[in-house]
């Protein structure tokens, strides 16, 4: 489904180059669901930048659905609809309730009013939100915050669900909270990309984990280890 082969990508700044990722090659199939594990620096985000298009690699390709990402601007609008991407810092609309939050993004990709009033509240139930449609983002707690957000990433019902360090400002609790609701949708049949530094977090997922240091893949573990 998705395919890095000998992925480089460099960043020219005023001092030297810095080298992101390096020669970095893997596969995700459908289905799976696959922590990627890094410290800070480490190259997770730009990773994850690559698959959605976002950068470009200074060397090697992504391919999704064996096309390739960065080839074609028309094909690269197709995939956005098939992935979705949960963010550490939110990017809620404060203006706008938990039901506006998820509705606007459903007007966005071009959904009728029908299929708005139809999908919200499903939407909001998945992600157990349901008793606070009408509340605004600074009435939520991080986690309820989180939720939404992974809730606005679920309006077009994507086949891969991509978060970078979802949990990053979240406590214990809200963490393993967030983790089971990846769980949930995972088990709803979408392929899921989990980008993370939490140790406890992958060790729980007990999936397989991709580690990254420096820019290169250092392990491809079956099973939730997270050696550094």
């Amino acid at each position: 489904m998705i395919l890095f082969r000998t992925v480089t990508k460099i960043y020219h700044s005023s001092r030297k180059p810095i080298v992101a990722l390096q020669d970095v090659s893997f596969q995700v199939q459908k289905g799976e669901f696959v922590s990627i594990a890094g410290t800070s620096g480490a190259g997770k985000t730009t990773l994850i930048r690559l698959l959605i298009g976002e950068e470009k690699p200074t060397r090697g390709e992504v391919f999704f659905e064996r096309k390739s990402i960065h080839r074609n601007q028309k094909d690269l609008q197709k995939l956005r609809r098939k992935i979705g991407v949960v963010h550490q810092d939110y990017k809620l609309l404060s203006l706008k309730t938990v039901a506006e939050n998820v509705a606007y993004v459903m007007q966005v990709i071009g959904a009728s009013d029908r299929d708005i009033q139809r999908d919200v509240p499903q939407i909001l139930d998945i992600v157990g939100l349901t008793e606070r449609a009408a509340n605004f983002p600074e009435e939520l707690s991080g986690g309820e915050k989180q939720r939404l957000a992974i809730a606005r990433a679920l309006c077009h019902r994507p086949e891969v669900i991509v978060a970078d360090e979802p949990t990053g400002n979240l406590d214990l609790y809200n963490t393993f909270e967030i983790v089971n609701l990846f769980k949930k949708i995972h088990r709803l049949g979408t392929t899921i990309i989990l980008a993370t530094h939490n140790k406890e977090v992958i060790i729980g997922l007990d999936r397989r984990v991709i580690t990254l240091e420096e820019g290169k893949l250092i392990r491809d573990d079956p099973q939730g280890k997270f050696i550094l």
